[in-house]
């Protein structure tokens, strides 16, 4: 199926940051090209005018469409693509499909994408000038919240191949993207995780886990 031409948008990108990879990795399973404006967060680029006066919050993704309209939240921009381009379907399919992965994608991203974020921004040094106050003891409480739930996804995925169901969702991906994240985030997944673990080694197989 050809997909539309997304040539006059603008994808304002964060390199390796959860949220920016989360639609890279969306648009990359759908096999959806759109511009993309790198934006080094290192340097506080998503705090200069360029990023600022499009999102005020400063924060990445920003996706500018070519009339000028704007749209920020790596969900909402997935949501905005998947309407244009519904195949492949990975916000799901039919009224209990969709549900369903509205579901898991909201539980992955409040019960283990944010904790994996707390505990990275409030512990890892380089954190220490973009969250003020940092609060370690914060940071350390998370751990176990991330882990506790990889531990319900593990007991999960012993039934399925993927988080929603038989086929690849949204709820994957922001899955991947906060597994990879515990790393830097020094959560460490128990080896025991079985099925988490061979879950996470079938997406890091899938052509888009490099976008």
């Amino acid at each position: 199926m050809t997909q539309p031409d997304f040539s006059d948008h603008k994808l304002y990108d964060g390199g390796r940051a959860p949220n920016p990879r989360r639609v890279r990795i969306y648009l990359a399973e759908k096999g959806i090209e759109v511009p993309l404006v790198p934006v080094d967060m290192g340097a506080l680029g998503h705090k200069e005018p360029t990023v600022a006066s499009r999102n005020p919050l400063m924060r990445l993704p920003v996706l500018e469409l070519g009339d000028g309209r704007v749209l920020t939240e790596s969900i909402a921009i997935c949501r905005y693509f998947e309407a244009l381009c519904p195949e492949p379907p990975l916000f799901g399919t039919g009224v209990f499909g969709q549900a369903e992965v509205e579901m898991w994608q909201r539980r992955v991203e409040l019960h283990f994408m944010f904790p994996v974020a707390q505990a990275f921004r409030h512990i890892h040094p380089a954190m220490k000038e973009w969250e003020v106050p940092q609060i370690a003891d914060w940071g350390e409480a998370n751990k176990p919240k991330a882990i506790g739930f990889a531990a319900f996804l593990n007991d999960e995925l012993a039934g399925r191949p993927f988080i929603a169901g038989e086929t690849i969702s949204v709820a994957d991906i922001t899955a991947v993207v906060a597994t990879d994240f515990c790393k830097p985030a020094r959560i460490a997944i128990p080896d025991e995780f079985v099925h988490f673990r061979r879950w996470h080694a079938a997406m890091r197989e899938r052509p888009s886990y490099p976008a």
